[in-house]
């Protein structure tokens, strides 16, 4: 899964160390958890993740807060690639990452650093989360060009960045409320793009939505802005059609990517050209995308214990 957003969201990585919380685990499920992690948080993935959850220090987030509970949970896999999708119509952001990611050659770096990002905003210690979000706004003001009708686009507007927020949010939520083992009640869901405001608003977003009926509004506000171009096409069919997977990844990919599309508004399928088929999702892709999503939450590691 390649970021597909316009902000290339790094994050401050240690180096990687030899310690008991990196070792390999044991056994087949442990090496195949071990190898699912590495490429989605890098090689130094495991060493990153004992330092984002065993630094000392106060954190953006409660341990009980909904934000964690979603970004924990194996469902950001479909949600993630939902996300990828529709942000992907809107043609400013999509023409940024064309013209400013190498996400066809290089999808897991990207991978890797969006999951660090989102690591150390949700529950790494306040200081390294101000770091990696210091860090991904000096990137932004770097990235800005024209699309190729000639509109000019700048990855730190606020404006862009709010549509890229809102996307990545209601895809999240929607992917854990399908898939995600504990499911939030309406307090909850509220919660949670609440929790997603805080980060939002460190990035540099005005005003962003804090409940889901403001969240939905707000992706009907930039319904106007979208369509489908070239590069979307592009994008979307690398998504869903052309991963750089092996032979064996590859149909639980895909079986992942159909989740995601189910997950999709349905305005937005219609502009993707992407079908609706509700018998279809109902009885064969929703069973199977919640098979694939245990299937990845069984074999992920689980992360190291806080430090008090």
């Amino acid at each position: 899964m390649a970021d597909q957003s316009p902000p290339t969201r790094t994050a401050p990585r240690p180096e990687p160390t030899t310690t008991a919380a990196a070792a390999p685990r044991p056994g087949l499920r442990g090496r195949l958890g071990d190898a699912l992690f590495r490429a989605v948080a890098g090689p130094g993935g495991l060493e990153s993740r004992r330092r984002v959850h065993g630094t000392p220090g106060p954190r953006w987030f409660a341990p009980n807060r909904p934000v964690r509970v979603v970004h924990g949970d194996a469902s950001m896999f479909p949600g993630g690639l939902a996300a990828l999708l529709l942000q992907s119509l809107h043609p400013l952001a999509m023409t940024a990452v064309a013209d400013h990611s190498d996400y066809r050659n290089d999808p897991w770096g990207r991978l890797a650093r969006t999951s660090t990002f989102l690591a150390y905003t949700t529950y790494g210690a306040a200081d390294d989360a101000q770091r990696a979000v210091d860090r991904v706004r000096a990137v932004h003001e770097n990235i800005r060009g024209r699309t190729p009708d000639g509109e000019p686009y700048h990855a730190a507007d606020p404006h862009l960045l709010a549509w890229v927020h809102s996307a990545e949010a209601y895809c999240f939520l929607t992917a854990h409320q399908r898939y995600g083992k504990h499911p939030l009640n309406a307090a909850g869901r509220d919660g949670y793009v609440a929790d997603m405001a805080r980060v939002a608003t460190a990035m540099g977003i005005g005003n962003p939505p804090t409940t889901v009926k403001e969240l939905h509004d707000r992706l009907d506000f930039y319904r106007p802005e979208l369509r489908l171009t070239p590069q979307t096409r592009e994008a979307v069919h690398y998504i869903l059609l052309r991963p750089p997977l092996p032979g064996p990844v590859l149909p639980p990919y895909l079986l992942l990517g159909a989740a995601a599309v189910s997950l999709l508004p349905a305005w937005s399928r219609d502009q993707l050209g992407l079908p609706v088929l509700p018998r279809t999702e109902r009885w064969c892709v929703a069973p199977a995308g919640a098979v694939v999503t245990a299937l990845i939450r069984y074999l992920l590691p689980p992360p190291p214990p806080p430090r008090a």
